[in-house]
């Protein structure tokens, strides 16, 4: 014995697990990191909801009595399932309160547009919906586990039947990994649960809170690598203000005003003032400085500001307590399972129950009627009372479903006397009938467990999804290029002498004005050039000859130049572009042989090409030792092209003589219907090729019409957009309205006889109601009414000729009325659509007046126009020898053209 205590306490002196302290740290870390992973961090896909949110919500449900409960008596209750501090419990219910969709709040419960926070716990209240009392409850089919001390019992997870996850959104961060999770659109996202039912494929994207704009063109399902770029609403007021109407997701208007009046204080944009008038709804009023463009500010504020932020989703959720990166339609789907799996299991215990009321009813009515109740008046003991029922039920046994037990017999000694005398055999019949269709119908809904689920989710959308629309409007953004969009802060200075250039430099020449994330390019003598980021003060080489903005791919920017090649001694002439370099690497304008120097340089943003006076020493054989040259003869190359040979001749000096005109001809210009935007790119609707003085005309829904440059950087509403065409002021509008307090339907013709930019004109009539159905600038439009005659069904048709309807009128003439009853619908015929009127009208009426737009136009023309062009003189021709008439210019004479049998169309397209 005493061997044995002596052991005993030896080994309590021992150490019986030794553990390198490497190796626990390592334990440690992995234990802590499932901790925060599984029980802090990320939401399980079963319910949607982190442990904290999931303990709130069990904890009001405990307490739930229908009235409000306060915010800090909910954390209190929170608190004995929740491990954590009661500031962490209620941002969470403040958080979930914010969204609208489970909490009722009562108070201040603060905004997420503004980032005001809620008031203290004490002074706001909340109580559950009754979208959350139906969808995210049913002890039946809840899961339950004890709580962190043992007292208390807590679900695993809620019998949530909606994809709540997807709805709410989640954003969490773990140890190694995280989570981002953005709101979806409660309709559409029963609409797609609906279609995942019928096996049709999903494509559910977010919807924010915030409203605003957002390109969900890279979202990518949710899953990591994606984007999403959100913007604001940002409308013009007038020429001087834009209103802010939507902010991004994420941000607030407190911190989107600061990041304005950063970019102000940087000068990437230009503002007076920026005003918060924020109150049920978010604006925001930016003041512009005095001759800044609305629609290139726009662009700055998306491009400088928070007015554009990008988010990066990061789908991962606990699945079989493993977080897993899934697609948000992969989450859908899991959700809309896990809802018909839940469904099922009520609609099993439904039945069960069903079933079990039906046989104690049957079990009530046999004991009432058999007066089996009388025969244990005589019995002595309590076990002789449950045998004499059970053997006054065993002639009906076998009707039951199941074995009668003994806790049927002892619910069957609990029924009272009053009601014994009192049953009424009929209303039991009754009652029998109502559960067995009740019966009936949960075995349909069983074996149709797809159409019941439909009709659960078609059941949510009518009882809750009013009111709950899409706030976020899809769109497509360009791409904003900050250099071109930002606002001139800073002035470009040279030392040509000493081969300095930069904003610094304000003693020296100032060259123009740039911003700070220009580049610039320089040329020097020596025929070197190079690309350099503007600075202070850089240097780029002695004895600079031109120094400017560079903008890459700009297909405008042409320079001529003449060198002396520094091996041959011959003067070379060039006309070259600079569309793409590298970074502060040397470039030659010659061929880079040593000696050779640059003689004449000019930059000519639009392709200009000037006459220059070339002088020969007067020492050289040449005979003619003075002459002019006209850049506009050679062709315009690459920046490596050596050139052409002015002459072999020295050369005294090279002066100009005459500027030049553009030999770029006009610009390509698209509109891309989808953003609302101009390019150059051949996206979207080709207008046309523009000059100089060219303008593009839009018709807005409206019934107004607004005379717009054709600068890349505009901006057009589409939403509100009829048409958008190159304006041609010799083309008849032809257009149709709708007067919106008569309700009548009118035609008219005019001329656009206003000339203001930028300056929206209503040609309509401005009752309230009234828009524009139909405009084409087309030379003779036609288009098909489709109305319906009192008493009929059927509709009728029938075309109607603009020339032969009503004569060109003034612009703001009323017009004819168009007398059909019950107009269904207009529409242009197929050949007349308004995206080919433009070409039309131009066609017909920009002929050449003299000789010199007549070479204009034919430099322009196409193949098909010179084609038709010369089959018309032949026409001439033919018809001239056929009369001995002379005709004079200006009169009109008849062709008899003849319309070819094997189409419809006017030979030769003309007419």
């Amino acid at each position: 014995m005493e061997e044995e205590n002596l052991n005993s306490h030896e080994g309590e002196d021992q150490i019986h697990d030794v553990v390198a302290v490497s190796g626990m740290y390592e334990s440690w870390f992995l234990d802590y990191a499932s901790y925060v992973i599984l029980e802090r961090a990320v939401p399980a896909i079963e319910d949607g909801f982190k442990p904290v949110q999931r303990r709130i919500l069990h904890a009001m449900k405990e307490m739930d009595d229908g009235r409000f409960n306060k915010v800090a008596n909910i954390i209190g209750s929170t608190m004995q399932y929740h491990p954590h501090g009661d500031a962490s419990i209620g941002d969470a219910i403040v958080n979930i309160g914010q969204k609208d969709l489970l909490i009722e709040t009562q108070g201040n419960w603060g905004d997420i547009r503004t980032g005001d926070r809620a008031a203290a716990p004490r002074y706001i209240e909340a109580r559950l919906s009754k979208f959350a009392l139906e969808v995210v409850f049913n002890p039946q089919t809840t899961n339950w586990q004890l709580s962190y001390d043992g007292r208390k019992r807590e679900p695993v997870t809620l019998p949530v039947k909606f994809p709540l996850l997807l709805a709410q959104g989640v954003e969490g961060i773990a140890v190694g990994l995280s989570t981002k999770l953005l709101p979806h659109n409660f309709r559409e996202l029963i609409e797609a649960s609906i279609a995942v039912l019928k096996g049709k494929k999903t494509n559910i994207l977010p919807d924010f809170p915030t409203g605003g704009l957002a390109d969900f063109s890279d979202y990518n399902e949710g899953k990591r690598g994606g984007r999403v770029r959100v913007r604001a609403k940002i409308e013009e007021l007038d020429k001087k203000t834009l209103v802010i109407k939507d902010i991004p997701f994420g941000t607030t208007t407190t911190n989107l005003m600061d990041s304005i009046v950063k970019a102000n204080d940087k000068g990437k944009i230009k503002v007076k003032k920026v005003v918060d008038n924020t109150a049920k709804d978010v604006e925001i009023e930016v003041h512009l400085a005095p001759g800044v463009s609305p629609d290139i500010t726009i662009d700055a504020l998306y491009a400088f500001t928070d007015c554009e932020v990008s988010i990066s989703p990061n789908a991962c959720v606990i699945v079989d307590d493993k977080p897993v990166f899934m697609s948000v339609n992969d989450i859908l789907k899991v959700c809309t399972n896990q809802t018909v799996n839940l469904l099922k299991r009520e609609l099993e215990i439904r039945r069960a129950e069903l079933m079990e009321k039906m046989l104690f009813s049957s079990l009530e009515k046999i004991f009432i009627e058999n007066r089996i109740y009388r025969d244990i008046e005589e019995c002595e003991t309590w076990e002789a009372v449950l045998d004499t029922i059970d053997k006054g039920l065993d002639p009906f046994k076998d009707q039951f479903y199941r074995e009668i037990v003994q806790d049927d017999i002892l619910k069957l000694t609990e029924i009272k006397i009053k009601r014994i005398s009192k049953f009424d055999s009929f209303k039991a019949d009754e009652l029998m009938k109502k559960l067995q269709e009740e019966l009936e119908e949960v075995n349909y809904n069983l074996e149709n467990l797809v159409e019941y689920a439909i009709k659960y989710y078609q059941s949510l959308l009518d009882k809750y999804g009013k009111g709950r629309e899409r706030l976020t409007e899809i769109a497509q953004f360009d791409t904003i290029a900050a250099t071109v969009v930002a606002a001139n802060n800073q002035k470009l200075y040279v030392n040509r002498e000493d081969g300095f250039i930069g904003y610094g430099l304000k003693k020296d020449e100032y060259i123009c004005e740039c911003s700070d994330l220009d580049d610039i390019i320089a040329f020097r003598r020596d025929g070197k050039f190079s690309v350099v980021k503007i600075q202070d003060k850089v240097f780029v080489g002695k004895d600079i000859l031109y120094a400017g903005v560079f903008k890459k791919n700009d297909e405008r920017m042409v320079y001529n130049a003449v060198y002396v090649d520094g091996k041959s001694g011959r003067s070379m002439i060039k006309r070259f572009q600079v569309l793409g370099v590298t970074r502060d690497k040397e470039y030659d304008v010659s061929k880079g042989e040593k000696g050779s120097r640059v003689l004449y340089f000019s930059a000519n943003p639009n392709g200009e090409a000037e006459i220059i006076n070339i002088s020969l020493t007067s020492g050289s054989k040449a005979k003619k030792k003075v002459f002019d040259f006209d850049f506009s003869e050679i062709e315009i190359k690459g920046r490596g092209s050596q050139g052409n040979i002015l002459t072999k001749y020295p050369v005294r000096k090279i002066v100009l003589k005459e500027a030049g005109r553009s030999t770029l001809g006009g610009l390509d210009i698209w509109y891309d219907a989808t953003i609302g935007r101009l390019n150059t790119d051949d996206r979207g609707e080709y207008l046309g090729n523009f000059l100089a003085d060219d303008k593009i005309i839009v018709f807005y829904q409206d019934g107004s019409y607004e005379l717009t440059s054709f600068e890349l950087t505009n901006r057009y509403d589409y939403h509100q957009i009829l048409t958008l065409q190159k304006f041609n002021p010799k083309a008849v509008v032809s257009a149709v309205y709708l007067d919106g307090k008569t309700k009548v339907h009118f035609g008219k013709r005019f001329l656009i006889e206003t000339s203001t930019v930028e300056k929206k004109f209503v040609f309509i009539s401005e009752e309230k109601g009234s828009r524009l159905l139909l405009v084409s600038s087309h030379p003779s439009p036609s288009f098909e009414v489709s109305y319906r005659k009192k008493g009929s069904k059927e509709t009728d048709k029938e075309i109607i000729v603009f020339e032969e309807f009503i004569d060109i009128k003034g612009w703001k003439a009323v017009g004819n009325k168009l007398n059909f009853p019950d107009i269904k619908k207009l529409e242009w015929l197929a050949n007349e659509d308004p995206g080919a009127e433009e070409k039309d009208s131009n066609d017909d009426d920009s002929g050449p007046d003299t000789k010199e737009d007549e070479d204009d136009t034919a430099s322009k023309a196409t193949d098909d126009k010179q084609e038709i062009a010369e089959t018309v003189k032949k026409l001439k021709e033919e018809f001239s020898k056929e009369t001995d008439e002379n005709f004079d210019v200006g009169s009109s004479i008849d062709l008899d053209i003849k319309k070819p049998k094997s189409n419809g169309e006017d030979q030769l397209g003309l007419f």
